[in-house]
């Protein structure tokens, strides 16, 4: 996937990166770099999703 933007007339270089973070945000881009970051086992992931789903006490 590729993310284009053009400057827009008198667009200042911090607006073009503003624009071009929120829209990598918007198409879930932070999240999956995040999430490939680093080596997850298949087990470890198990147990993360199995914590992430068990219901919680107060």
């Amino acid at each position: 996937m590729a993310i284009r933007i053009k400057s827009r007339g008198n667009e200042s270089a911090e607006q073009l990166m503003r624009r071009f973070k929120k829209l990598c945000e918007k198409e879930g881009l932070t999240k999956d770099i995040r999430k490939k970051e680093y080596y997850e086992k298949p087990s470890e992931r198990k147990n993360r999703l199995k914590r992430k789903a068990a219901p919680r006490r107060p």
